[in-house]
């Protein structure tokens, strides 16, 4: 089948729309400022609803395989994917696991929020705007990353879904969810309309400049929208909600219009009831489309691209480490991330562990927290991203070192 055809009538709607947010207060120089060097394009991948860190990366063996097997006897998972000799995959993070193998994935495991929340909705804020305990940011943590930076990239940010906190106040973001919600502009009138809308700010003011920009960025949008997109190497994406905002990014990275950062969420993480039957369940399910959507995005990405490429994936919290009555996880803390990449130290898990016996619990249920998420953040910002100042981009945070998850850029 086809991929279908991204309408320029929306594209030109969300640029639109953020030519008239530069004419507004917060548009400064920075907007249109050079980066002092290359950076990776990031891409943060937020898994809303909290995933199950223990049933995603269990222990495979010692005492605290015993405690995961007396805590979860109807939901554990078995025939695990060797990591190392403390951690292995779910098999259904099979494709992942290859990327793993070939040092390009990295896992951080206890890993999270040092603050004490269960509300999807606080865990989630904090995560994205940089500030565990406080909503009253006023950007988020990727917008403060590139404000630090600068850019004078006609697309700098892209959300497959929405408006994330941690593009709060950027408003140079474009909003672009799967092309087949769009329809081909039709009625001959996108020279005129382009035309018009090149009088309209033909002029020397920062406004004017903002719009001329946009307006280029639609003859470099012009081959996507115009040619059936086939992606590289064999990389063949699902039909699925993930695969498809996996493989807009890979479209838009390959435009080389200065993509920086995209964002990319997948939900239905909140796993109350039934998580697994014992035949795979609904975490296989997702855990499936996540492995297949990233490794064929990688896999596209894999002809020039991936070196200058860091990938996030990320949840707001973990999930309980004992099994409720309805064979499912409750609320937790502890939980895992996975950093993917061409500057990636992979093939390792990364994080002290601080075990599941009772007392080594947080409030003697969760997996406790021993790397905060800004860590891994923050060495990513310093050694790929061009940002070498964590506190401009999380307020009030000091790193403790570096844990080695990436290379120098």
């Amino acid at each position: 089948m086809p991929a279908p055809r991204l309408s320029r009538r929306n594209f030109l709607q969300g640029c639109s729309a953020a030519i008239a947010g530069l004419a507004g207060a917060r548009l400064t120089n920075v907007a249109f400022a050079q980066s002092d060097s290359p950076a990776d394009t990031l891409v943060v991948v937020f898994l809303r609803g909290g995933w199950d860190a223990l049933n995603v990366v269990p222990p495979m063996e010692g005492d605290d395989r015993g405690y995961y097997e007396n805590a979860r006897p109807d939901i554990q998972i078995t025939n695990l994917l060797r990591l190392d000799d403390r951690f292995g995959f779910h098999p259904a993070l099979a494709p992942l696991h290859e990327l793993y193998q070939q040092g390009n994935m990295a896992v951080i495991h206890a890993v999270g929020l040092d603050y004490d929340t269960r509300s999807h909705f606080d865990a989630m804020e904090y995560i994205e705007l940089g500030t565990p305990g406080s909503k009253n940011a006023a950007s988020g943590w990727i917008t403060r990353y590139l404000q630090g930076t600068g850019t004078s990239a006609i697309l700098p940010a892209l959300s497959t879904s929405g408006a994330p906190s941690s593009l709060l106040n950027y408003v140079p973001t474009v909003n672009l969810n799967d092309p087949g919600d769009f329809s081909q502009w039709d009625n001959g009138l996108a020279q005129s309309q382009q035309a018009a809308l090149r009088q309209m700010y033909n002029g020397d003011t920062l406004l004017h400049r903002a719009g001329m920009r946009t307006l280029q960025s639609l003859d470099i949008v012009h081959p996507l929208v115009e040619q059936d997109y086939k992606p590289a190497n064999g990389a063949s994406y699902n039909d699925d909600e993930l695969s498809h905002q996996l493989k807009t990014v890979a479209r838009m990275i390959k435009l080389d219009a200065g993509l920086r950062v995209a964002t990319v969420d997948y939900g239905g993480w909140d796993t109350h009831e039934y998580e697994n039957d014992g035949n795979g369940g609904y975490i296989a399910e997702l855990l499936g489309n996540l492995a297949a959507g990233l490794s064929n995005f990688y896999l596209d990405l894999d002809s020039g691209y991936t070196d200058r490429l860091s990938v996030v994936v990320i949840s707001e919290f973990g999930r309980r480490l004992v099994q409720n009555e309805d064979y499912g996880t409750d609320h937790g803390h502890g939980n895992v991330m996975f950093a993917l990449g061409g500057g990636v130290n992979g093939g390792r898990v990364y994080g002290a562990w601080p075990g599941l016996r009772n007392d080594q619990l947080y409030d003697h249920a969760d997996l406790a927290v021993t790397t905060d998420y800004r860590q891994v953040l923050s060495e990513l910002l310093a050694r790929r991203l061009g940002n070498a100042d964590p506190a401009a981009v999380f307020p009030g945070y000091v790193p403790s070192g570096e844990l080695g998850i990436f290379h120098a850029s």
